[in-house]
């Protein structure tokens, strides 16, 4: 994801290639904590579970075609079991793209032990509990806002 503008001024000058040796050298081009490849298109189910394709395909004594070639993985990356014909209609794929992320939320705070290599699913995941209280304070402003001028705030739902 890029950088904001007008937070940009917190990161290093060398930042794109610090991202990078974190992502491609430390990270090995694989998110820290689920494992998925960047910049592959990977098949995965609403609870977290992919397929790596690129992983053991061992035997598949069912022949359960192309759709359950390679490892199936959960949202740790740990291996797990094959999901059910009914799970793998909810199937749909994704292109993995890898972020740095800082895991204290502080753009200044760059060191190593504080960055992660993370997928747009874990990124999401990590940052939940800032966006939440983004939301709300979001929220509150427009509250105050619309008690100052226009008097109670009213969400048009229309």
């Amino acid at each position: 994801m890029p950088i904001r503008r007008e937070l940009r001024w917190l990161y290093p000058i060398d930042w794109p290639e610090l991202s990078w040796t974190i992502r491609f050298g430390r990270a090995r081009g694989r998110c820290e904590t689920c494992r998925r490849p960047h910049r592959q298109i990977v098949s995965c189910l609403p609870d977290g579970r992919w397929l790596d394709e690129a992983g053991d395909s061992g035997s598949d004594p069912q022949g359960a075609g192309a759709a359950l070639a390679g490892q199936w993985r959960d949202g740790r990356g740990r291996r797990c079991p094959l999901p059910s014909p009914a799970e793998l209609a909810q199937l749909r794929t994704t292109r993995v793209v890898l972020a740095t992320a800082h895991l204290d939320h502080d753009p200044a705070n760059n060191r190593r032990a504080n960055l992660r290599s993370l997928c747009q699913r874990c990124h999401l995941r990590h940052d939940r509990p800032h966006h939440q209280a983004q939301r709300r304070l979001t929220h509150r402003l427009r509250l105050a806002i619309g008690d100052l001028f226009t008097g109670p705030y009213r969400p048009d739902r229309s």
